[in-house]
């Protein structure tokens, strides 16, 4: 009796245990902005922005990186954002890959329309890259951010 009450409890536990992993949510507060185009939001998930590349600040600061990542700090910081999934999950150093929403705003493609990004296909994930390279042609037209060069 005892070795069968001992079996359930440890099925129990496991049970528990599997069932408690946390799943990437799908929406968050963003804890850390650590550049123009990666966030960290609660529960430790780094997140990685979809369809875009913004200027690098490490290991060497590019032009215009600070004002990507104040920008994208303007948009996110402290708020509760929607994270949309396209086909891949992470990337090779483990962020989640998102289309990333604040209120009625699509960050991605704000950051593009500033000037602060490029709009970078990374297939399989290209779900709204139509968009981001039309906002491109439009912020190089103007010759906003990265495009005044």
């Amino acid at each position: 009796m005892k070795s069968k009450t001992c079996l359930l409890a440890i099925i129990f536990l496991l049970l528990f245990t599997l069932l408690s992993c946390s799943a990437p949510p799908q929406s968050a507060r963003v804890t850390e902005v650590i550049d123009g185009d990666t966030i960290t939001i609660k529960g430790g998930f780094k997140v990685r922005y979809i369809g875009i590349d913004t200027p690098e600040i490490y290991p060497r600061e590019e032009p215009l990186a600070q004002e990507a990542w104040q920008a994208n700090r303007t948009l996110v910081e402290g708020k509760i954002v929607t994270l949309e999934r396209d086909v891949s999950e992470t990337d090779r150093h483990g962020r989640l890959l998102r289309y990333v929403y604040v209120d009625s705003i699509f960050v991605n493609a704000e950051l593009v329309r500033l000037g602060l990004a490029e709009a970078k296909a990374y297939p399989p994930d290209n779900k709204y890259q139509n968009l981001l390279e039309e906002l491109e042609a439009e912020a190089k037209s103007k010759k906003l951010g990265i495009w005044a060069r």
